[in-house]
């Protein structure tokens, strides 16, 4: 999170605090991810190769979400975890409970309750 420079918080067009909530809150998902994978059986019936590839892109993705919709619409929830838990980082998840534990991890912090004071 300390490597995102100014100039990416400033790259999305939705200019409210959406934006930075849901980077610190993705970045935080990834850095649980990234600790599991040291705990071999414990953390994942099998280990993952998840590097900062698969955050970029799901910067990427999230930004594109974001932008997309309007000030007052809701952002799409379902969409978003689809796309970051089953293609971005699940996509070379092959076990069945470890693709569930990523999406339950993931579905604390993609949720409307981050954006919350």
């Amino acid at each position: 999170f300390i490597d995102l420079s100014d100039d990416f918080f400033k790259d999305c067009e939705h200019k409210n605090k959406d934006w930075h909530k849901l980077v610190f809150s993705l970045s935080f998902f990834h850095a649980i991810i990234q600790e599991r994978r040291k705990f071999g059986p414990l953390g994942f019936n099998i280990r993952y190769e998840v590097n900062d590839s698969d955050l970029s892109i799901s910067y990427a993705t999230l930004s594109m979400f974001i932008n997309s919709v309007g000030a007052d619409d809701r952002i799409p929830w379902d969409a978003m975890l689809y796309m970051t838990g089953h293609i971005n980082y699940g996509g070379r998840v092959t076990d069945d409970w470890d693709r569930v534990c990523l999406l339950s991890i993931l579905k604390k912090y993609y949720n409307q309750t981050v954006l919350e004071k």
